[in-house]
């Protein structure tokens, strides 16, 4: 049993956030295929998706997945690559990440025998093994989140949209009452969810923040950053009401698609959809197939139409969609009169 006790500090500086990030759900997506967690909710909302994906790993997402662990906790990816929507801004995190947390992070995994070597070349900040599991990072997520990630980004936005509201109608009662009900339990000033062992965490005045998740393996984990006590820790809930299937929309062009290309343009309703996951300059031009400052042009455009919005994440350019930008992708239904 997990429980977390609260205080009025706590309660006060309790928030809501959107995705645990990209990186996070990859390696979660490669747990829920080796079949580890116990999430309750998984096996029916991702068995379509399991047999989409499964047999499609190869050489070129081996990097990563040999590091799976084989029992335990695995890599907390968040804490190493951060929580943004876009895969480059984490692959960028994980190749100028300190070689002391990577160490740290590292320490203690439970990795299989075979893959020991590989695991300490990464640990040790290799630079050319950071550069392989880059890579590997990009093409699992290729292959298990990509083509899925517009309805779970969906289901993302829809929670956290509605524990918003809770939070801003009833407050962190009525909140932390509504989330997973009968698992999860709020009893004041205690919160309590089933855990593989028994854990007691006292938030000390850091709050709390909630984080919808699609692959999670667990029906609910809590996640925090041993380097860094002075931040909030994360206890992630699935997002998923229905399961996961079909495409993302770059795959397949509706009614609403085909609008869309005639505002627009082909090119640029594409570089609008790839910007609903968060994407830099570089990834924008990677898959639209075109050149940076063709793809910095059309970001542009979109920018100027309150289509998208850009800021510098690092080294990198980051845009990400407005709602108005959403809005333009959201299938319109028609009504009866």
């Amino acid at each position: 049993m997990l429980r977390i006790h609260f205080t009025t500090e706590d309660l006060a500086r309790t928030r809501v956030a959107a995705t645990i990030g990209i990186a996070a759900e990859t390696y979660y997506s490669l747990e829920l295929l080796r079949g580890r967690g116990d999430g309750p909710h998984s096996s029916p909302h991702f068995r379509s998706w399991r047999s989409a994906v499964a047999g499609r790993m190869g050489a070129d997402t081996r990097p990563l997945t040999s590091l799976l662990p084989v029992r335990g906790p695995g890599l907390d990816l968040l804490a190493l690559m951060g929580d943004g929507p876009c895969v480059e801004h984490a692959v960028d995190n994980l190749l100028h990440a300190p070689a002391a947390r990577l160490r740290r992070e590292f320490k203690g995994i439970d990795f299989p025998l075979e893959h020991l070597s590989w695991a300490r070349r990464v640990s040790e900040g290799d630079r050319e093994a950071r550069r392989e599991l880059a890579e590997a990072l990009r093409a699992c997520h290729r292959l298990a989140v990509e083509p899925f990630w517009h309805k779970g980004r969906s289901e993302l936005a829809a929670l956290s949209s509605r524990y918003m509201n809770v939070l801003l109608e009833g407050g962190v009662d009525l909140l932390l009452r509504s989330l997973c009900a009968p698992l999860v339990r709020w009893r004041p000033p205690v919160l309590e969810a089933p855990y593989p062992r028994g854990v007691e965490v006292h938030l000390r005045g850091r709050g709390l923040i909630i984080t919808p998740t699609v692959f999670s393996p667990h029906a609910v984990s809590l996640l925090w950053d041993p380097l860094d006590t002075t931040q909030p820790p994360r206890l992630t809930v699935p997002a998923l009401r229905e399961p996961l299937a079909g495409a993302g929309p770059t795959d397949a062009v509706g009614p609403s698609g085909r609008n869309l290309e005639s505002l627009l343009g082909r090119t640029r309703a594409a570089a609008l959809r790839v910007t609903a996951e968060g994407s830099t300059t570089t990834e924008l031009a990677r898959r639209l197939n075109v050149s940076a400052a063709a793809a910095s042009q059309h970001a542009t455009v979109l920018r100027n139409a309150d289509l998208i919005t850009t800021s510098r994440r690092g080294q990198s350019v980051l845009h990400r969609i407005t709602p108005l930008g959403l809005a333009l992708l959201s299938p319109v239904t028609p009504t009866e009169p």
